[in-house]
């Protein structure tokens, strides 16, 4: 079998691009930031002969990235909804500089819809369903196509054939550690997210969700509802590897869906990182026991970041959130208590959303009062319980189910009989300025800022985008 060179690529995008928990979610934030590709340095930790280009934090451009197509045999990129016709256009470009050049797209938007993906794009020889890393290092080593679980490909006629599915990785330490590829392959300097210390890392220290959440893409699509984790030992293992290579870091990130699923493991995990000395950071849900939170605290925890979606009860039953108001307040106490700081991000325009929820919702955020806030757009993913949902109910065009407008920026696809895509779409910018233009909370940004001239020019320049952002919205709402 002849190896393939592989190029691991996330492409160029539009200013402002989000690479979003390194899922490929493309779109512009309130804020720049960008995620560390780890879906995509995954599998290129098993081929060490494989490149990784990450161009929009490094800022590249196609110029900058084309003449890899020369010296590459195999081209995967990690797609999704939003992005799917730029990696399309990116792709072809691929092709056209090299014929032979295998092209292969991975992610949840191919996985949910491989045969009209392929459809769509006729550059595309295979795409990858579920879980791909050992698929991805199968075909780079030279397997021919029709013997690869788990991709459906086009063959000799041009038809498009599906293969058996490949099966969930179950023992998660077989892969190996993506911290060796950020070495090899990124400046890490390059990632930044509002709420984490400069410079982080982000890792995954396991795969799936229990939560049923319906708007959620990953567990629905990807991951599955099992939380299949890596060892203690792995993990510390990569930890301690990371240090090697990045004394300069900051944080870590563990960026699984619900890193607090497993509170034992939690726990033991965040002892061994308390005796490397390490500040850490990771998901988690509004439901954890204030010992657990303690014993996290004392062993490094800086920030949980946490999906309150909705101040609203109802609500929360509709997405099948799991999550009960009460004790939503009882765990941010706690938190505040500790002293752990807390993103809370929260989602406008699910189902049942109305004007009353939507005050509801800002009310709730004052009063638990997390440390930052992140406000998103119900997103209706193909694949997702939400989307098959709004396409019955009509609350969505399936004609013109964009989640992003030219400029990048999400628009809010969902309206309701009561509610229009209008008002869903001017509640995130009413909820970030009830939220921050409180005395009380300008207080405290001033406070935080007065610790560092560093956290002073941070916090400067993220204002500066902020109120750009909002500019921008409001010039493309009256455009439109």
């Amino acid at each position: 079998m002849t190896k393939l060179k592989t190029l691991f690529l996330q492409p160029p995008s539009f200013d402002g691009f989000d690479g979003g928990a390194g899922s490929r979610y493309q779109a512009r934030r309130e804020i720049k930031s960008f995620w560390f590709p780890t879906w995509l340095a995954q599998p290129a930790a098993l081929l060490p002969d494989s490149t990784l280009i990450d161009a929009p934090p490094a800022k590249l451009t196609m110029a900058d990235v084309l003449p890899h197509a020369k010296t590459h045999d195999l081209l995967i990129i990690h797609t999704s909804v939003p992005s799917f016709a730029n990696d399309v256009k990116v792709a072809e470009e691929f092709k056209a500089l090299n014929p032979k050049m295998l092209v292969g797209f991975i992610g949840a938007k191919v996985a949910v819809q491989p045969v009209e993906s392929m459809e769509r794009a006729k550059v595309l020889d295979f795409v990858c369903g579920n879980e791909f890393d050992f698929t991805i290092k199968e075909i780079a080593e030279g397997a021919a196509l029709r013997d690869v679980k788990g991709i459906w490909w086009r063959n000799e006629a041009g038809e498009i054939v599906k293969n058996d599915d490949r099966p969930l990785l179950m023992n998660m330490d077989e892969l190996p550690f993506v911290v060796d590829v950020y070495k090899k392959h990124l400046r890490i300097e390059d990632y930044f997210i509002g709420y984490l210390k400069h410079p982080y890392i982000s890792i995954y220290t396991g795969r799936g969700c229990k939560s049923h959440c319906t708007f959620c893409l990953w567990p629905q699509t990807v991951g599955g509802h099992k939380y299949r984790t890596r060892s203690v030992e792995n993990v510390i293992a990569e930890i301690k590897r990371a240090k090697e290579l990045f004394p300069q870091v900051k944080e870590f990130m563990f960026d699984d869906d619900t890193f607090t699923d497993d509170l034992p493991r939690a726990e033991a995990i965040a002892r061994e990182l308390g005796k490397l000395g390490v500040t850490w950071s990771c998901n988690a849900k509004a439901n954890v026991p204030y010992n657990t939170l303690k014993v996290l605290k004392e062993n490094g925890l800086r920030l949980l970041l946490v999906g309150y979606e909705s101040g609203n009860q109802q609500i929360l039953h509709n997405i099948k959130k799991g999550m009960r108001i009460d004790v939503a307040k009882r765990f941010t106490a706690d938190c505040h208590k500790l002293g752990i700081k807390i993103h809370g991000t929260f989602i406008v325009g699910l189902p049942g959303e109305t004007r009353e929820t939507l005050k509801e919702t800002i009310a709730f955020a004052k009063e638990i009062n997390p440390h930052t806030i992140q406000v998103s757009l119900a997103a209706p993913y193909p694949g997702t319980f939400l989307y098959n949902q709004a396409v019955k109910e009509g609350w969505l065009d399936v004609e013109h189910a964009e989640l992003i407008d030219e400029h990048g920026v999400q628009i809010a696809p969902l309206h309701y009989p009561h509610l229009s895509h209008q008002e869903i779409f001017d509640a995130v910018e009413e909820i970030y300025r009830q939220f921050y233009f409180r005395p009380s909370k300008i207080l405290s940004i001033l406070k935080e800022m007065a610790t560092s001239p560093q956290m002073l020019v941070r916090r400067l320049r993220e204002g500066v985008e902020f109120f750009a952002f909002l500019k921008e919205r409001q010039t493309n709402k009256a455009a439109a």
